[in-house]
């Protein structure tokens, strides 16, 4: 199976459940692999046949910006579904933190995945 990784993506959005967490934007970080086959765009050395993870960041963001949710669960499953539709990625892993959100805790979160995971996986 081959993967485009993208690790430590630092979004900021509204999540939270509070009162108070619903009037500021919060620091998320976001860790996604995404199955593909890798070879075709390797062996022409083209950006259109493989996952675009420039333009899979920018949707991301994007979708941070446009979204607001209580749980870091419901943010997670949402953009799954979005990833897997809009750039056809069968199977995806995704690892969400919310720094900050337990003092003790360096980060809570959450970790999908979604979809068939590709053979040999």
């Amino acid at each position: 199976m081959d993967c485009v990784l993208i690790e430590s993506l630092e979004l900021e959005t509204v999540i939270g459940v509070y009162d108070w967490e619903r009037t500021i934007r919060q620091r998320l970080v976001l860790d996604l692999e995404l199955a593909t086959d890798i070879r075709p765009a390797a062996a022409d050395d083209d950006l259109t046949k493989t996952l675009d993870y420039a333009a899979i960041s920018q949707r991301i963001q994007h979708f941070a910006d446009e979204h607001d949710f209580a749980l870091v669960e419901t943010f997670a499953e949402r953009l799954a579904e979005l990833l897997m539709t809009e750039f056809s990625v069968p199977w995806l892993r995704l690892t969400l933190r919310k720094p900050g959100a337990v003092p003790a805790a360096a980060a809570v979160g959450v970790r999908i995945e979604r979809g068939t995971p590709p053979e040999g996986a």
